[in-house]
């Protein structure tokens, strides 16, 4: 799950006698960041926390992510950071590597007025080389996935001698995930004099039973969120794959009537990404993250303010603040998988009784966020249809219309090329209307000016996407997207891949799912059956698994083992030297699944419940 922080400047109920910062005890560099930010009156869980962790308690906070409890554990933990000291002190363990990046962006924001702080993001997917580098150099805060620690701590790269703060950021969601083993083998080895925070939406028994063996003296801090949104913006969403995104977008941006806009993605990376696309496809679009400079960051708001700059691609934490009156869309490119960072993230249009407009892209996956976003906002979204290519090239004669119509009212210039097109007429013997249009064809370039409606594969692809599940089941298997929900898919969408691992290296389905889709990438519904054996372990992942997802798990370790994953290519000579009945394991074919006793049933993943 991806979970933001929302803004914590935002209107709220609270009194006005609530504490600012100063008063809750952040001082110097750390206090001229937050206020550089925007940040003004801290919200419950910082009122709450920030004392708290400031005296040396350990904290059990039951938050919702949108309650502002990022900036409640990371404050604190700036304020009294020894820079001097090159070895980390502080470690926030995160359930996924876009909520790892997400809180090291935050970390690296409120501490923009310090010398010499180093925050590190270390997480499956990218490379070691950067992470050793790093740690070498001296980092002061490591944020990262259980997985990945692990694999640190095993190799002795990652030192937590001198670690003084320690803070599990979505605790149930680690568990879910099944990384409490790696948890509460990575807690092991911290010092055993350390603070630690421990932030969860739920406490179930195995929460409550991990701060009770980890935590001392824990205050317990409970924040209820409330949500809803204006009831000016209007909230339309599309259903379309991630391979999609970019041209749906580009389609509404040609159609839809929009003055300024804010695009969100997850990533600092992904904004420069999609920016620059958008600039290709020439619109004029600037990328606003935690990597960029105070200086440029308010460049480009004023650019977007004045009319020089149509579109902002930002993340959660670089648009805290934002208000610029020309925004009447937002856009969710990434839709935020919390109801609190949705609604403040299309906060940013319909201010003041403005009218303002919010569309979000949804995943066939991601379906199942609109009812907790229809709860939370009050409204329920309204789905839309992707622009035809009719409404596409209706726009697109409209402006090329105008340009002519503009292009005509400077006169003087019309009469100099009057005279020109009137030479080539006479020695060419050309009609003039052959002439205009040959000049279009210049004016033009290669790209053809209007999309051909009997090619569009962008249409039929966003369709398929949309078809209700019934429906979508129905129809012909060649037809079928290419990675559908766990429970839509054949038999045939599946192939089987092979890992190092099984049940006497005690690993569990769950510590499977939650490392594959960790390090790389995958979603819950990527799994079919897994098949534990005792040395070794068959996985059902989609059959058109992408390279690079294989690459980013080639150095993945489950329970400390590196998985060398493979696909698995069923010899009928294998042995299961392990196996029950001392018989040969045999090739795992799909259409033959073996038997399974009750010690080896194949995992599947229970079905989403609204």
């Amino acid at each position: 799950m991806t979970l933001e922080d929302a803004q914590l400047n935002e209107p709220t109920d609270e009194s006005p006698t609530t504490p600012g910062f100063e008063e809750l005890g952040i001082t110097g560099p750390v206090l001229a960041a937050i206020r550089g930010l925007g940040y003004e009156t801290p919200s419950p869980i910082q009122a709450a926390t920030i004392p708290t962790l400031l005296g040396g308690r350990d904290v059990v906070g039951m938050a919702q992510t949108g309650t502002g409890k990022t900036a409640a554990f990371a404050l604190p933990v700036l304020e009294r950071l020894d820079v001097s000291q090159k070895t980390p002190q502080a470690l926030v363990l995160a359930p996924t590597r876009e909520l790892a990046l997400q809180v090291c962006e935050a970390f690296e924001s409120y501490a923009a007025k310090m010398k010499g702080v180093h925050v590190l993001p270390v997480y499956g997917g990218q490379g070691y080389g950067v992470q050793l580098s790093a740690l070498r150099r001296g980092v002061h805060v490591v944020v990262g996935t259980p997985g990945r620690i692990m694999d640190h701590l095993a190799k002795g790269t990652l030192d937590l001698s001198a670690l003084k703060y320690l803070v599990l950021d979505e605790a149930d969601e680690m568990l879910k995930m099944g990384f409490a083993e790696d948890v509460e083998q990575i807690l092991a080895q911290t010092p055993a004099e350390k603070q630690v925070a421990l932030f969860s939406a739920t406490m179930p028994p195995q929460i409550r039973r991990l701060a009770q063996k980890y935590l001392r003296d824990a205050e317990e801090i409970t924040v209820k969120s409330k949500t809803a949104s204006s009831t000016n913006i209007t909230q339309r969403y599309l259903v379309v794959s991630y391979q999609q995104k970019v041209d749906a977008l580009t389609r509404i941006l040609e159609v839809e009537n929009f003055d300024g806009m804010i695009v969100f993605v997850r990533t600092k990376n992904e904004t420069e990404t999609l920016a620059e696309k958008l600039r290709a496809r020439g619109y004029s679009a600037a990328a606003i993250n935690g990597d960029v400079a105070q200086v440029q960051r308010e460049r480009s708001v004023n650019q977007l303010k004045d009319g020089k700059l149509d579109i902002l691609v930002a993340t959660d934490v670089a648009a805290r603040g934002l208000d610029v009156e020309r925004i009447s869309h937002v856009v969710n490119y990434d839709i935020p998988t919390d109801t609190e960072s949705y609604t403040h993230r299309i906060g940013r249009t319909g201010r003041a009784g403005r009218k303002g407009d919010a569309i979000s892209f949804i995943t066939p996956r991601e379906r199942y966020l609109l009812k907790s976003i229809e709860k939370a906002t009050r409204q329920a979204p309204t789905q839309m249809t992707l622009p035809s290519t009719d409404d596409v090239n209706t726009t697109r004669l409209a402006r090329f219309d105008d340009a002519i119509t503009a292009a005509l009212a400077e006169t003087a210039r019309i009469e100099a090329f009057r005279d020109i097109v009137a030479h080539y007429v006479r020695n060419n013997d050309v009609p003039e209307s052959d002439v205009a249009a040959a000049l279009a064809v210049v004016a033009q370039g290669a790209t053809p000016l209007l999309l051909d409606p009997a090619n569009d594969p962008l249409t039929v692809a966003v369709e398929r996407d949309s078809r209700p599940r019934n429906d979508r089941n129905d129809r012909d298997r060649s037809d079928r997207p290419a990675r559908e929900p766990r429970e839509r898919r054949g038999r045939g969408d599946y192939a089987a891949y092979r890992i190092e691992v099984g049940r006497r290296h005690r690993v569990e389905p769950r510590q499977i799912v939650g490392a594959l889709a960790n390090e790389g990438g995958l979603g819950r519904d990527d799994f079919g059956a897994i098949n534990i054996k005792p040395d070794f372990t068959i996985v059902e992942l989609p059959v058109n698994l992408d390279s690079r997802v294989l690459e980013k798990l080639k150095d993945t370790r489950i329970s400390g083992r590196l998985i060398e994953i493979k696909a698995d290519r069923g010899s009928p000579g294998r042995r299961d030297s392990g196996s029950r009945d001392g018989s040969h394991g045999g090739g795992y074919e799909r259409r033959d699944r073996p038997a399974h006793t009750d010690g080896d049933k194949p995992f599947r993943k229970p079905r989403h419940k609204d």
